[in-house]
């Protein structure tokens, strides 16, 4: 952890929000770990006990505190910039990696040791591997237990613990009482239409930004904008799903409504969630990062909460970046929905919602029906060579190591250049650093007395925005977009594309 202990108490007096989720403190008289603004009284400097995560409290033996639940506070970002190959493996057990295998599949699956994963979890997160994962288990349940009505069972199978048994055993030990007895949502009545969390950010959070971007690239029958909540259908595994996500400011969270008929696969969706609404996004850390060129000091002052839209899965992504190659994002939406409505699976029931379509899954993906969209020979055998690809190598979008790794990979696919993988990257994995510089939009926003940048000079003017190219990125998009719209209609280009 990067902050000394005096800053840490001193943030613990005051109460300071800023500090939330960047640590915790450990009280060594009563055994609870709370987050820096808990409203209890505050314990005395010698008592206290400061660590980068939650995990690394509770596998330190402490338990989370009641009354300032610290499965409420926004995610850490301890860990942010220090480890890649940590970011991935969080990413994985968020995603429920470790809920059927091992550390050592896991290591695998990042192409290194068990030991030396563990190591790397000991320095950037202060526990290990299973140590976060049994964390996300027990702050997803309490979580459930205190914002929904979930019975028990269910609670358990949806927080990711093998058996009831096992769930109530670690509850035990932890709090010392049963499960039911942290409840403050009467339990045990039927299940509800819809499961409705609360998904912490870090403030400030452009949600009406993010809508904007959502809504201009919404595919018809998929996904909807309805005022300011957003709507869209999903499958997960084979659980088919819906999910509405509106803005809750004063509780500085999104509170998502979810109809799920597997609860085992929800903290997959939550996972995906929070990467689409990018959720992790460390706003003070982003503006300090690009505050040091001028330029992009006053965009960032002017929209300091904005954040980088994700994508639902990386394939999805894919999908839609190639589609918009060579036109406009109106275009790619169009041909987007096409697509949806010729491929993908119906959904019944959702009408009323405007909804009824799936994504399609890569096995509908062929090149005659490709074709049948109006699509051009070349683009439509890059679609289909992409989804072939990916059913043979399911893993084909995992993050490798490095940025630059990962982009000279995906450019190995056919019909994705390098503008087009930073694009996944950026969107589809959550590459904070991805940049465009060959991105026309980009160019104009940094013209100088009528001077475009070229993407040589852009590269190395931004190499002082690393690690937050890829939120450069999105402010000047939308500084452009705000000159191009002050222009006359038939002045206009595109401010963005795909």
């Amino acid at each position: 952890m990067n902050l000394s202990t005096d800053t840490c108490y001193q943030a613990l007096l005051a109460r300071d929000a800023r500090y939330d989720g960047r640590f915790f403190t450990c009280v060594t008289s009563t055994g609870i770990y709370c987050r820096p603004i808990c409203p209890a009284q505050t314990p005395k400097h010698e008592h206290c006990r400061f660590v980068a995560s939650a995990a690394a409290a509770q596998e330190a033996g402490y338990r989370p505190c009641l009354r300032c639940r610290p499965e409420s506070a926004p995610d850490s970002p301890a860990w942010a910039g220090t480890s890649t190959t940590v970011k991935r493996a969080l990413r994985l057990i968020d995603e429920g990696a470790l809920d059927d295998d091992g550390v050592e599949a896991l290591a695998d699956r990042l192409g290194l040791g068990s030991r030396q994963l563990r190591r790397l979890f000991q320095r950037h997160v202060g526990a290990s591997p299973l140590a976060v994962a049994q964390t996300r288990r027990v702050l997803l349940a309490k979580q459930l237990l205190h914002e929904t009505g979930l019975p028990l069972a269910d609670v358990a199978l949806a927080s990711g613990f093998g058996s009831v048994r096992r769930f109530n055993e670690v509850f035990r030990k932890l709090f010392g009482r049963a499960p039911g007895t942290l409840r403050g949502h009467q339990g045990g009545a039927a299940q509800a239409p819809a499961l409705t969390l609360c998904l912490p950010y870090r403030p400030p959070y452009d949600w009406q930004a993010m809508l904007a971007f959502l809504a201009r690239r919404a595919i018809p029958g998929l996904e909807r904008i309805d005022g300011e909540c957003y709507h869209r259908l999903f499958r997960v595994g084979e659980a088919v799903g819906s999910v509405s996500v509106h803005h809750v400011s004063d509780a500085k969270a999104l509170q998502a409504s979810i109809r799920l008929p597997d609860l085992a696969v929800l903290p997959g969706v939550i996972a995906r969630l929070r990467r689409l609404f990018d959720l992790q996004a460390d706003p003070e850390a982003i503006r300090q990062g690009l505050g040091r060129d001028p330029a992009l000091a006053v965009l960032v002052e002017r929209r300091p909460g904005l954040r980088v839209p994700g994508g639902w899965d990386p394939f999805e992504v894919a999908v839609r970046a190639i589609l918009g190659q060579q036109v406009s994002v109106d275009a790619a939406t169009r041909l987007a929905g096409r697509l949806v409505e010729r491929l993908g699976e119906r959904v019944a029931g959702q009408e009323e919602a405007g909804l009824g379509r799936l994504f399609p899954a890569p096995e509908r993906f062929t090149f005659d029906e490709i074709r049948a969209l109006g699509m051009p020979g070349a683009r439509a055998t890059a679609l289909v060579r992409l989804a072939a690809t990916y059913r043979e190598q399911p893993q084909l979008f995992d993050r490798r190591l490095h940025l630059d790794d990962t982009v000279v990979h995906l450019c190995t696919l056919p019909g994705i250049g390098e503008w087009t993988a930073h694009y996944i990257a950026m969107r589809g994995l959550q590459e904070s650093d991805a940049f465009l510089p060959t991105d026309v939009a980009l160019q104009r926003a940094l013209a100088e007395q009528g001077r475009r940048p070229t993407p040589p000079e852009l590269l190395t003017r931004a190499e002082a925005w690393r690690p937050w190219r890829a939120y450069a990125v999105m402010h000047l998009w939308q500084a452009d977009m705000a000159t191009t719209m002050a222009r006359p209609r038939e002045e206009r280009g595109d401010a963005a594309l795909a």
